[in-house]
């Protein structure tokens, strides 16, 4: 392994690795208060786009990376806009 993919490899780990807390806090409370779902689209949009990118370019730090990423971001994206669903429908509003 060259110090190029090495590299790769500790960005990809540390980039992904941010969105576990806040994917699992989501996940353990249902709370999404602050949750941009706009936000949240585009950036589950980006990353699968990244995924794609990095399947076709054969970079496997980058497939590994995304591939994680956006089942967190995923999973962030569908809780929040389900809660807000919920939300509407009983009448409150959480603020955003």
């Amino acid at each position: 392994m060259t110090f190029i993919d090495m590299l790769g490899y500790i960005a990809a780990g540390l980039t992904t690795a941010s969105f576990a807390p806040q994917a699992w806090l989501i996940i353990r409370t249902q709370r999404v208060t602050g949750i941009s779902l706009t936000m949240y689209s585009m950036f589950t949009l980006g990353v699968m786009f990244w995924l794609i990118y990095g399947l076709f370019s054969g970079d496997i730090p980058l497939v590994i990376a995304n591939a994680i990423t956006f089942m967190l971001a995923a999973t962030i994206l569908c809780i929040t806009a389900k809660t807000r669903d919920k939300l509407k429908a009983r009448g409150v509003d959480d603020g955003m």
